[in-house]
């Protein structure tokens, strides 16, 4: 599939940064074929050294790297670069870390698995309107472990807490906390 350069604006530079180099170099060959200019990083301290010498127009993070987290990139490009567009992209999706990362910074947030035209809709979408419904939206149980996963996270991960503000008996939620997310 021939991919014909986008309108980029003047600058073109683009930072990603993900600890998986695999995913990371094939990323990175889709978004040169789409007309960026990109940079790679596969740790936060790596991330935050270009973002310091040279904050890009555009970024894609990864949430969870192997030496911290991509919202210490996030903050520091915004830092130097307050106008630079960035999504966060993560395996771990939860409705926390994605608001986590919008009031830091972030343009957009993204889930794995994210290709190529998803992660340049996010980069170039105009935030002036609501967004089109989602296709396929998340099911009742989904929402219903996103928000678990949510007072999760703000009880510090504290499981008799939790269980606790939910009005549930520890042990069904530690079964619920076992246990993949649905789909």
């Amino acid at each position: 599939m021939t991919t014909e350069p986008l309108d980029l604006g003047d600058d073109k530079s683009l930072l990603l940064v993900d600890d998986d180099d695999a995913f990371l170099k094939r990323l990175a060959k889709a978004m040169e074929k789409r007309g960026f200019e990109v940079e790679m990083a596969g740790s936060v301290a790596a991330g935050k050294a270009i973002a310091t010498a040279r904050p890009p127009a555009y970024a894609v993070v990864d949430l969870r790297l192997e030496d911290g987290n991509g919202l210490d990139v996030v903050e520091t490009l915004r830092a130097r670069r307050p106008e630079s567009r960035i999504v966060v992209l993560t395996g771990y999706g939860a409705i926390a870390t994605a608001v986590a990362a919008v009031k830091i910074g972030a343009t957009d947030y993204l889930a794995k698995p994210a290709d190529a035209t998803d992660v340049t809709n996010a980069l170039l979408a105009v935030t002036d309107g609501l967004p089109p419904p989602p296709e396929n939206p998340m099911s009742a149980d989904r929402v219903r472990w996103e928000h678990i996963q949510r007072v999760y996270e703000l009880c510090d991960r504290n499981v008799s807490e939790t269980a606790r503000r939910l009005s549930m008996h520890r042990r069904t939620l530690q079964r619920i906390l076992a246990k993949r997310s649905p789909r």
